[in-house]
């Protein structure tokens, strides 16, 4: 298995748009380390979850001592979708001591995750031989797409 970082990032910060979206408590009291310790336990289980996925799909016939070292390298690439969800969990963290508003920590993470995603998509085409401009505008779709998916996510909640 080849270990893809930017796909786990991509997924990772995706993840926890959504997961910031749909954690905005509307009317409840705001606890903002409950919600960090969710998106990270979260995206942790999505992330065994896709490697658990990926290894059931690949399964061969061998021993059952092979079949445990490819799980274990399989959940060992998924490191990037944890990783990419630090920035929302560091932001919901700094602001409980900092006493920030909710909605104020909403829109700062979902803002904050729609320009990593601007910076993976940018990433990606430029990676591949696109010019900056067009990179730039393929990050920017590729943004407004993870943005329409972590809203329909909040919609849905």
């Amino acid at each position: 298995m080849q270990k893809n970082w930017l796909f786990g990032g991509v997924y990772g910060t995706v993840l926890s748009s959504a997961l910031l979206a749909a954690l905005h408590s509307e009317g409840t009291p705001y606890t903002p380390y409950y919600n960090a310790a969710w998106i990270l336990v979260t995206a942790g289980t999505a992330a065994l979850a896709h490697a658990y996925a990926h290894h059931m799909s690949c399964h061969r016939q061998d021993s059952g001592k092979h079949r445990w070292r490819r799980l274990a390298v399989a959940v060992s690439d998924e490191w990037p979708v944890i990783i990419a969800c630090m920035p929302t969990v560091l932001l919901l963290v700094i602001s409980g001591p900092a006493g920030w508003r909710e909605s104020d920590v909403t829109t700062a993470g979902l803002a904050l995750n729609a320009a990593l995603l601007f910076g993976w998509g940018t990433f990606a085409a430029l990676r591949v031989g696109y010019r900056r401009r067009a990179a730039a505008f393929i990050g920017g779709a590729d943004a407004a797409i993870g943005v329409l998916i972590a809203g329909a996510n909040a919609v849905i909640k």
